[in-house]
């Protein structure tokens, strides 16, 4: 499923869509598994972005031990293996899921921004896989700076609670050496932006420092339902972030007993595939 050049794009452009990578049975139990979740949220589930005329996003993450669906998906489907094929580690582990559904015809596109600044793990060996249940045309698609992953200048992210008003979403920054995130979507010509049109079973893989956003601006009638899950390689360690954001993991790490600097690990994040 994954070619030599699926490899070299993915390391070059922190990005690549993979075709047909998952058949029909992944996409109707997890379709099921999504209105098993909007039926019983967990506690971090919540309604984002309801505009006047009702459209919204309902989101949630790491339910995967809880949705059955979610977790025969997790363990049993090609993901860890395309993860770590692309990444070329020996080993991945599992870090979360994150379910993202948006209403028929809504129009809020996700702010343009990285991944791993949120995470309570470090590394470059990241891989996150950006699966559409539906399909998705490419105005709809989520979007990426390609080749931003390399780029060495930090970034201050965006503060997703001042646009979700939502407690647990604020992040408190520091003076850490971070510049203000560059208005990607005022200029857009001075970047290499790429998106894909998406039928369900294809696949995003991309790396958890490129810059991306978008996957609103659906038209009238269409809908999004997205499962998406993080995986980690070789080189990903436990970091606590003081400035916070969920999904923090930092209080349930130490509550397993891992470490700023441990190998992301236990019953929490298993190691779900390991080349030959």
């Amino acid at each position: 499923m994954i070619s030599s050049a699926d490899v070299e794009s993915y390391s070059r452009d922190g990005v690549v869509v993979v075709r047909n990578a998952f058949d029909h049975s992944w996409i109707e139990a997890l379709r099921q598994g999504i209105e098993d979740n909007i039926a019983r949220p967990s506690e971090r589930g919540r309604i984002w972005d309801r505009d006047a005329e009702g459209r919204s996003c309902f989101y949630d993450s790491q339910v995967w031990r809880q949705i059955d669906a979610y977790k025969d998906f997790v363990l049993n489907s090609p993901s860890a293996e395309i993860a770590g094929r692309l990444m070329g580690s020996a080993s991945v582990n599992f870090f979360f899921d994150a379910i993202f559904v948006r209403t028929p015809g809504a129009q809020f596109r996700t702010p343009w921004h990285q991944d791993e600044p949120y995470w309570s793990v470090e590394g470059f060996d990241t891989c996150s896989i950006w699966m559409p249940l539906v399909a998705v045309e490419k105005k709809s698609a989520l979007e990426f700076v390609r080749g931003s992953h390399l780029w060495t200048q930090k970034f201050r992210q965006t503060n997703f609670g001042a646009l979700t008003n939502d407690p647990r979403d604020q992040v408190e920054y520091r003076d850490d050496g971070t510049v203000e995130f560059p208005d990607i979507e005022a200029t857009r010509e001075q970047y290499d932006i790429v998106s894909w049109e998406m039928n369900p079973g294809d696949c995003v893989a991309f790396n958890a420092r490129i810059i991306h956003g978008g996957s609103g601006n659906l038209s009238e009638g269409r809908d999004l339902k997205v499962f998406n899950t993080q995986w980690l390689g070789d080189d990903v360690r436990v970091v606590f972030r003081e400035e916070g954001m969920d999904p923090d993991h930092s209080a349930v790490m130490a509550e397993y007993g891992l470490s700023p600097g441990d190998r992301p690990g236990t019953e929490l994040y298993p190691q779900v595939w390991a080349a030959a």
